[in-house]
């Protein structure tokens, strides 16, 4: 009988799980956006989750979890969105003989970007934004790699110059 109590015990302990809060905040973005534009940006009127989960097999992890992954994952989740409002992070994972998880799991209400909504949804990962004086947007460019380096490199050395 009392190896059957250890048994359970231990069997119980081995598939545990632990869904930790690790901070609450007023506002997150892995984005940069112009907080000068505030007043025209729309609080969406549902919250969104995101995660980024890794697996383990035989205790070997199969990658890495990263919170700005599972920021990004949230943010792609609402046409626009800049940045998530009045959230939560937790940690979340479990673990049983073979197999295991560890997530990130990153919730809020998402701050969206009119200008950038009404262009289909995320930017492009490389582009040049053209704006007009009262800053509205008024073409939007895809760059490679490469030309956005090249673009960045003239604007630093015209930076410097002035």
């Amino acid at each position: 009988m009392r190896n059957k109590i250890l048994f359970a015990v231990a069997l119980l302990f081995v598939l545990s799980g632990c869904k930790t809060r690790l901070v609450d905040f007023t506002i997150i973005s892995t984005k940069n956006f112009d907080l000068q534009k505030a007043s025209t940006y729309k609080v969406g009127k549902q919250r969104v989750e995101g995660v980024d989960r890794m697996h383990m097999i035989l205790i070997i992890p199969t990658g890495t979890i990263n919170l700005e992954e599972a920021i990004d994952n949230c943010l792609k989740k609402v046409p626009g969105a800049v940045a998530l409002i009045d959230g939560v992070v937790y940690y979340s994972g479990f673990s049983i003989i073979v197999y295991g998880q560890s997530s990130y799991i990153v919730e809020g209400t998402p701050l969206i970007d009119p200008t950038v909504a009404e262009q289909g949804g995320s930017m492009p990962e490389y582009a040049m934004v053209y704006l007009d004086k009262n800053g509205n947007t008024i073409e939007t460019k895809e760059l490679s790699q490469q030309e956005y380096e090249s673009q960045k490199a003239k604007m630093e050395i015209k930076q410097n110059v002035q």
